[in-house]
Formats: C-alpha cells, sequence, structure tokens
C-alpha cells in the first residue's frame, strides 16, 4: 500500500495522544498523579491536542474531506465509524476530568470515574482504528492477530512516554509510572518483532490459482490487464524493496525500542536535569521510530488485486 502523510501522522499522532489519555486518567483516578491544575492542563493539553491533530489529518485523506463527518453515520457495520464515533464521544469524560484536574485540583469522586470512562473510551478507539486494517481480509498483513495488539502497545508505550517525560518536566517521581514505561517499551518491542516475524514467514492463501478455483495450478496470464500504471497499481502495489526494508527496520527498532528503554531506564534511577532530558530524548527518539514503523506497517501492506497484475503471492 502506498503510505499516505496523512494516515501515518493519524495513527501516530492520535496513538500518541489516547495513550497518555488513559494514563492519565487510570494514574490520576488512583491518586498516583499530582493534583496539580498546571500538571493536569498541560497533560491533557498534550493529549487532546494529539488526538485532534490525528483526527484532523485523517480527513486529508478522503476524496471530499468536507463529507468527513458522514463517515460516522455507518457505525453499525463501519470501524471506521466506529472510532469515529468513539473519539467524538471520548472528548465528553476527557473534559470532565479537566474541569476538575485543572479548576478544582482534584481526581477523586465523580472526576475519577470519568478520568476511567475516558481511558476506557481512549482504548476502544485505538481498538477500532487498529479494525479498520485487521478487518480487511484481502490484505494479509493486516488481518491477522498482530495488527490489534501492535496498535494497543504502542499506543500505551508512546502514551507512557509522554507521561514520563512530563512528570519529570515537573519534578514529580511517580517511580510507579517510571517503571511500567519500561513494560510498555519490552512489551511493544515484543509484540512489533512477533509482528514482523510472521509477515516475513507467511503469505496470504490467496494465488492466482486460487481465484479460478484450479488450486495447484502455476497460472501466467497471456496478456497484462493494463499497459501503463492506473490507480489501483500505484495505491495498491507499492513495493518496498527487501533492503530497505530490513534497514528500515533496523532504525525503528533502534529509535523506537532499545533507545528509548535505555533512556527510561536512566530516567528511572536518575533525578534532576539528567532525569528530565533523558525522558525527554526518549520521546522524541519514539517520534522518529514510531514514524518509520507507520511507514513500514502501509509500505509492506500486500493488496490481493496485485495478483490481478502479475504478482505470483501477497
Amino acid at each position: 500500500m502506498h503510505p499516505a502523510f496523512s494516515v501515518i501522522l493519524f495513527t501516530t499522532s492520535s496513538g500518541a495522544g489516547y495513550g497518555l489519555l488513559a494514563l492519565m486518567g487510570i494514574f490520576g483516578a488512583a491518586g498516583i498523579l499530582p493534583q496539580d491544575r498546571w500538571f493536569g492542563l498541560s497533560g491533557l493539553f498534550i493529549a487532546l491536542g494529539l488526538v485532534t491533530i490525528g483526527l484532523l489529518s485523517s480527513t486529508f485523506h478522503l476524496g471530499h474531506p468536507e463529507r468527513a463527518w458522514r463517515a460516522i453515520s455507518q457505525w453499525r457495520s463501519s470501524w471506521l465509524s466506529r472510532e469515529g464515533v468513539l473519539a467524538i464521544v471520548t472528548f465528553i469524560p476527557a473534559g470532565l476530568l479537566g474541569i476538575g484536574w485543572v479548576f478544582l485540583e482534584t481526581t477523586t469522586g465523580f472526576w475519577g470515574v470519568m478520568g476511567i470512562v475516558g481511558a476506557l473510551l481512549a482504548m476502544l478507539t485505538v481498538i477500532a482504528t487498529a479494525m479498520i486494517y485487521r478487518s480487511l481480509k484481502t490484505i494479509h498483513q493486516w488481518a491477522n492477530c498482530w495488527t490489534l495488539p501492535g496498535y494497543l502497545t504502542l499506543s500505551i508505550m508512546t502514551g507512557a512516554l509522554l507521561l514520563s517525560a512530563l512528570l519529570m518536566i515537573f519534578d514529580e517521581h511517580a517511580r510507579a509510572v517510571h517503571g511500567m514505561v519500561i513494560f510498555a517499551v519490552v512489551l511493544a518491542w515484543i509484540v512489533k518483532y512477533v509482528y514482523w516475524r510472521f509477515i516475513a514467514t507467511s503469505k496470504s492463501l490467496a494465488t492466482p490459482s486460487s481465484a479460478i478455483a484450479v488450486d495447484g495450478a502455476e497460472i501466467t496470464p497471456l496478456d497484462p490487464p493494463h499497459n501503463s500504471a492506473n490507480y489501483l497499481m500505484k495505491e495498491m502495489g507499492f513495493i518496498v524493496a527487501r533492503k530497505h526494508a530490513d534497514k528500515l527496520r533496523f532504525i525503528s527498532y533502534a529509535t523506537l525500542f532499545a533507545m528509548p528503554l535505555a533512556l527510561s531506564l536512566m530516567a528511572y534511577l536518575s533525578s534532576g536535569a539528567m532525569g528530565t532530558i533523558s525522558a525527554v530524548v526518549a520521546v522524541i527518539s519514539a517520534i522518529v521510530g514510531v514514524a518509520v514503523e507507520r511507514w513500514l506497517f502501509f509500505a509492506e501492506a500486500k493488496h490481493t488485486v496485485n495478483l490481478y497484475y502479475g504478482a505470483t503471492s501477497v
């Protein structure tokens, strides 16, 4: 698939925003995070800002962005519509949590309940986003059991890195949060490794022979369907060379997992300026890494339609 910048920005920005929002809601309700209004305002502003940027960027991938509002009308059958509905509804408990945190400097009681509800809706929105791709049976690299865990773990990981950096900036040392960051990075790394291993060692069951119900026979087209590239070939037949994919995976492993893990350990064991710098650099490194990972997620996806244009497998 052709990696569109708008979709890459949408999945990375909104994923990190929802991850941060969910963790602030959970840890805030548990009384682990500071009740300070400026901390709450900063965290919720970053979380909801990233979510908004992601949602707005997703509309630029539409042929008619002005009709984006119609997407939510098909929520009974479309994961895209469900995502839109959940994204809008999530703003309600998040806003109420913000009122309690910023104006009353409390995240307990009713405001804590709103934090938990907001966290649940945030994770459901991430699940709906993942299911947009997981439900496409025509793309083997997406229609597998590792797509959903990959989206969830990366969302929680990037949100945790943001929360850890914010705590260090405010000179707060919630060790439960910093320890959770390390666990989240390791878990996301494992899931991503298994996902990449899966798509490297497996192929779709669809073949040119199965398309015409003669499994086992070698099918060779007599003539190409087109004598020049068309829209489907450009959008659904994007090809990334194996050597380039391997290099990009290495970059993603290094910047998305290895460096944030090492820097998060430093932040966990340090304090003051050293801890703050480590946590902030970990976020910057993860931003680079997750952008590369998202590009690969789309670039390595092979649509079954490619079989029609000469591919022997997808």
